[in-house]
């Protein structure tokens, strides 16, 4: 579902925590809301152009963390799921998706494509969600969290071209999940322009290092 909806009832309508307010697992069934967060691709014409094709490949750490349930930690060291909500994607889906169609709006690779597109590549990116949660932290109100561990390899050799984690945090205008996913889809766009910004100059890098200048 490509549609970003907004639930019709508050967040609060659940139980009371010490870190705020927050509808976590549990309680009677009920259709849930799909969240779609559209992050802003931003894209840097400073970026180096390349001559050499790529392909993304994301995966998650966890089966909690990368699925469709939207992970809530209303304490340090807990982990819970908001009631009635969920995500469109599993979270590696959108953090690949986002990165490639950063890479693509840069125009600065010849190809890019998703794998399992058919396309061989000369560079692979490996990426790895380690963390996409809502993050309480002690505060009111909790912030969307992104970790990416990014691997760039040269798929003649496997050679490992760069390897680097990448994380934002980005504060919710509040407690409702609508807010919730807003501040995802923010942490999103700035996640995928960092990792198609530093794969362009990671894999110049590598194309200098092997060929020289």
């Amino acid at each position: 579902m490509n549609r970003h909806l907004r639930p019709r009832a508050a967040l609060l309508a659940g139980c009371l925590l010490a870190a705020g307010c927050s509808t976590l697992v549990g309680g009677p069934r009920e259709t849930p809301t799909i969240f779609a967060p559209e992050p802003a691709r931003q894209t840097d014409p400073a970026w180096p152009a390349a001559d050499w094709s790529l392909v993304v490949a994301g995966r998650g750490d966890g089966r909690m963390m990368d699925g469709q349930r939207i992970v809530v930690s209303p304490v340090p060291g807990e982990l819970q799921v908001y009631r009635g909500a969920l995500w469109a994607r599993s979270p590696s889906e959108m953090v690949e998706d986002t990165v490639l169609r950063t890479l693509e709006d840069s125009g600065k690779l010849p190809v890019a494509a998703h794998a399992g597109s058919g396309i061989a590549g000369d560079y692979r990116l490996l990426l790895e969600v380690r963390t996409f949660k809502a993050d309480y932290a002690g505060a009111t109100t909790p912030a969307a969290v992104v970790e990416v561990n990014a691997k760039l390899l040269h798929v003649r050799d496997q050679a490992v071209a760069g390897s680097r984690t990448f994380r934002q945090a980005v504060p919710a205008t509040g407690t409702e999940v609508a807010r919730v996913a807003d501040a995802f889809g923010a942490a999103l766009g700035s996640v995928g322009h960092d990792i198609a910004g530093w794969t362009l100059q990671a894999g110049q890098a590598h194309q200098r290092q092997a060929h020289g200048p």
